[in-house]
């Protein structure tokens, strides 16, 4: 006959931390109505408030969409708060030869999303896809098809420089081992 088993935290030492049970722990639910997944991303119900909302990563994403860290701020304190920051962070930039990783998954720095977007691509684009749209868009405005057009030339310019941000970003990238 099997008889009860005798529990690991008899006596001293304790095996398991006080307080703690043989039973389930209860997780909480996201706080958005009808949503049933766990709320484990706490939101604030006002500024400068103890209060939480508990949501679940889908409706906190959506709870911050609409977020603005510079509500209030004119453009120049948004400009010098933007650049504290980025003074105050620099220690904390990654090295370049962590850059392994591929394009589209974080890896691509804001200088090079502008470029991306000079060239009208998304962020996941490869190498091949900058080139074949920065040709495109030289033959369309390059000096040489639009003479005297300062605008073309502008675009002409401001291409080229996106392209060479582009093309150091992925020499640095290449492993040259």
């Amino acid at each position: 006959m099997v008889g009860a088993r005798r529990s690991n935290d008899w006596g001293f030492p304790r095996w398991r931390s006080y307080g703690s049970d043989q039973a389930a722990t209860a997780q909480r639910t996201c706080d958005r109505h009808l949503c049933d997944e766990p709320g484990l991303c706490p939101a604030p119900k006002a500024s400068n408030s103890p209060d939480r909302w508990y949501f679940c990563q889908k409706h906190a994403a959506e709870y911050n969409s609409k977020w603005d860290y510079f509500e209030g701020l004119d453009k120049a304190e948004a400009a010098e708060r933007v650049k504290n920051e980025n003074r105050d962070n620099a220690g904390y930039a990654e090295a370049a030869h962590y850059g392994w990783a591929g394009s589209g998954d974080g890896s691509r720095s804001a200088d090079e999303m502008r470029a991306l977007e000079a060239l009208e691509l998304e962020a996941d684009a490869d190498f091949d896809a900058i080139k074949k749209s920065f040709r495109a868009k030289a033959k369309e405005v390059h000096p040489d098809v639009k003479p005297g057009d300062t605008a073309a030339a502008q675009e002409f310019q401001k291409i080229q420089v996106a392209y060479e941000v582009l093309k150091q970003a992925e020499e640095r990238r290449e492993w040259k081992g």
